[in-house]
């Protein structure tokens, strides 16, 4: 055990230091003259106990994991039927099972990671050999498909989205044919263009019937980013808002806990979704760009580890992790400057949750165990 610790990269555990302290200065400030405020110590505590967990799941066999991938997936599917029936609601979802002691658990946090190690036991068959249509790519789809549904009815729509970007990046390290990749993409195309085409000529038919089950909310985020200028100033007043409060950071921003917006109480979820609002107003283009660049270094990190990987599986659920994180940066922030739609993702390792801040460090970890764990592969039990 000492010897996997000693083995352990270090830029990477650098990294991770580095959002705690980011992610604890920015959790503060951000709530300090909100109605939730949000201790040092219960931030820290957080952390602390997501460190253990990237530790322990760092010295654990990734390999065993690959080896019971159709029971984590059950698990995982029945956490998600369950979460509908006897979930908590929160911001129109209902996808948190309450805890002791006042938290909560999200179970589509976990499905992602439990996708990532199905899909790397599925595509591991082929070693490395291109996909098959009917004996992989279809089984990996479908395997895809039922959580994405399940977690789409709660809704919680940017969950769901990110299941099909780690599908997409794993399809792709899986060694799936070009002229596949072709036919996908101009069938992505075309049907997102039918699709346009269609939302513009039936939006008020479709926003009503949306209504009727209480999703008219994806609208109002869709049209906040397609037509902002035809939206009502309720719709657009998270985005607008941010985007004025990045924008009045300039190059330097307004200073450590004198963000004009954010401590006036204007940028919704500040200490959560928006927490990128408060890097930008308060530390500037400076400290955005810095945070983008600590980004950068860890997933340049986790690449080196997918490539130095001894078996194709610990490649492909590397590959997963990356693609989920640097969707989730993407996002968080394009959707915080105006370029991507509004949704419910979090920054990874620095907004504030502790379903989303575990399911993170957990994934590192998977990650972390992939580099450590380059012997001859063991026996289950």
């Amino acid at each position: 055990m000492l010897a996997k610790l000693k083995n352990m990269d270090l830029p990477i555990i650098a990294i991770l230091l580095a959002f705690m302290v980011i992610s604890t200065m920015m959790v503060y400030s951000s709530s300090v003259d909100a109605k939730i405020s949000i201790s040092i110590t219960k931030i820290l505590l957080l952390y602390g106990v997501s460190l253990v967990a990237f530790v322990g799941c760092s010295l654990f066999d990734y390999r065993l994991l690959i080896r019971i991938a159709p029971y984590l997936y059950g698990i995982g599917i029945v956490s998600l039927i369950a979460v509908y029936f006897f979930g908590k609601k929160i911001n129109g979802a209902r996808g948190w099972f309450e805890l002791p002691g006042g938290l909560t658990f999200q179970p589509a946090e976990l499905v992602k990671l439990i996708l990532i190690i199905c899909i790397a036991a599925l595509l591991v068959r082929r070693g490395g050999d291109l996909l098959l249509l009917k004996n992989d790519i279809i089984p990996v789809v479908g395997t895809v498909l039922l959580p994405f549904i399940l977690v789409l009815i709660q809704p919680d729509l940017g969950n769901a989205i990110i299941f099909i970007v780690i599908l997409v990046g794993m399809l792709w390290i899986g060694n799936i044919k070009y002229s596949q990749v072709f036919i996908s993409l101009v069938v992505i195309a075309g049907v997102g263009f039918l699709a346009l085409t269609l939302y513009k000529t039936f939006h008020q038919s479709l926003y009503d019937f949306l209504r009727g089950f209480g999703f008219s909310h994806w609208m109002d985020r869709i049209d906040t980013y397609l037509y902002p200028q035809d939206v009502s100033s309720d719709d657009n007043y998270q985005v607008r808002n941010a985007i004025r409060a990045i924008g009045s950071g300039g190059l330097k921003g307004e200073g450590y806990l004198q963000g004009t917006s954010v401590h006036s109480n204007f940028i919704p979820l500040a200490y959560s979704d928006s927490i990128f609002v408060v890097i930008g107003e308060e530390f500037g283009f400076r400290g955005s760009a810095v945070l983008l660049l600590i980004y950068f270094l860890l997933i340049y990190r986790m690449i080196l580890i997918s490539i130095q990987s001894a078996q194709v599986g610990g490649a492909y659920i590397v590959v997963g992790v990356v693609s989920m994180f640097v969707f989730q940066i993407f996002e968080n922030v394009g959707m915080m400057i105006g370029v991507m739609p509004l949704t419910g993702i979090t920054l990874p390792f620095v907004s504030y949750g502790g379903t989303s801040l575990m399911i993170n460090m957990l994934s590192l970890g998977l990650v972390m165990s992939v580099k450590l764990h380059q012997e001859k592969e063991p026996e289950l039990f």
